[in-house]
């Protein structure tokens, strides 16, 4: 089995597993008080104004300038996508969001309701559909830059179907990869891949950075990496140190 690195910090702050990560967010809601939305929210907020100045900084561009392609899975890692779609939206970018099609259960709750919400707010969002996937490639080679929010720390093993392919097409693209919480493909523990994950530019990662970032193999298909608050307690954060 690979082994997870040993990295205990930073930034300044703690570098957690999948599992630990999923207990602080858990704990953040029970314990804390912290909903689950509010979390998405402040998660979504946080990654859009960091693609604001990746677009001023890394392409000269400003809002109103910027064609901005978001890639979304099922889960909450594909509803923090649709947050950013949504504010970038109404920071003046182009902004269009792709989703895949939800399980035979439906979307979780917070999906769905920021599916709607970026929706109402203007952005263009399409469900895509498995024998039309090539055609996205125009869609990604117009765009000035992408996010990745397909794979969260759930994910395991190897991508595949819809998933593998939009993976496929964002690499062969040529624009700039910008991943939610961490690059679809990777294990978010040991950093390491099964043949199909994102090669970003940035990784904007939630709360905390995950062990897998922190592998020195892992370090070219990250680009830099950047940890985002949103709003967790101090206590909660002083806990994932322990």
């Amino acid at each position: 089995m690979s082994k997870i690195p040993q990295v205990k910090e930073f930034d300044g702050l703690p570098v957690v597993t999948a599992e630990k990560m999923k207990y602080l967010d858990r704990k953040a809601s029970l314990d804390y008080g912290v909903p689950s939305q509010g979390l998405m929210e402040n998660a979504g907020r946080a990654v859009a104004e960091e693609l604001l100045e990746f677009a001023r900084q890394e392409l000269g561009k400003e809002p109103r300038e910027i064609n901005a392609v978001v890639c979304c899975g099922k889960g909450n890692n594909g509803g923090d996508g649709l947050v950013a779609a949504r504010l970038l939206k109404q920071a003046g970018c182009l902004a269009k969001a792709f989703i895949l099609p939800p399980k035979d259960s439906g979307y979780t709750e917070l999906v769905v309701k920021n599916l709607q919400a970026a929706k109402d707010a203007g952005v263009i969002v399409t469900m895509t559909e498995k024998d039309k996937l090539d055609d996205l490639a125009a869609e990604f080679a117009s765009s000035d830059l992408l996010l990745d929010a397909l794979l969260g720390i759930s994910a395991v093993g190897k991508p595949v179907g819809p998933v593998r392919r939009l993976i496929q097409l964002m690499n062969k693209s040529g624009r700039p990869i910008v991943a939610l919480d961490i690059p679809s493909g990777l294990s978010p523990d040991t950093g390491h891949h099964s043949g199909v994950y994102i090669m970003a530019k940035l990784t904007l990662t939630l709360g905390f950075a995950k062990t897998g970032l922190m592998a020195a193999h892992a370090q070219p298909n990250t680009g830099r990496i950047k940890v985002l608050q949103i709003g967790y307690p101090p206590e909660l954060i002083e806990e994932a140190r322990g």
